[in-house]
């Protein structure tokens, strides 16, 4: 296992290429970090696989919110969400567009110059 859930992903996707399935096997053990199993343990809810018995045990701080509700591992960070996450936001990729489109209709040279001298 990679000391990195980047390299693992990075691994994990040369299983299955062109189109085809492939089988992966990762081997852990104590000397993984918690951090890195609970990001795996993410990774595999988020690809909707099977969660191994030994990465479904480890309690998540992040499951639990400040009055210590449960709160919604599918919902959007930005927006709050359900079906979709952060990256396919429609009202963070509408307000990106806003500020875009904001920022190419200032017309930077028309200012005069500095403090308007020219």
């Amino acid at each position: 296992m990679p000391a990195e859930i980047e390299n693992y992903v990075h691994r994990i996707g040369r299983t299955g290429r062109c189109g085809k399935t492939g089988l992966a096997t990762t081997f852990i053990n104590s000397q993984q970090s918690e951090t890195l199993l609970l990001d795996l343990k993410h990774l595999l809810q988020e690809a909707r696989q099977r969660i191994p018995p030994v990465l479904a045990e480890l309690n998540d701080p992040m499951e639990f919110g400040v009055v210590g509700t449960v709160t919604n591992a599918d919902g959007c960070a930005y927006c709050g969400g359900l079906g979709h996450r952060i990256s396919t936001c429609p009202k963070l990729e509408q307000q990106r567009s806003r500020q875009i489109a904001s920022l190419r209709s200032r017309d930077y040279f028309a200012s005069g110059g500095y403090r308007g001298e020219m």
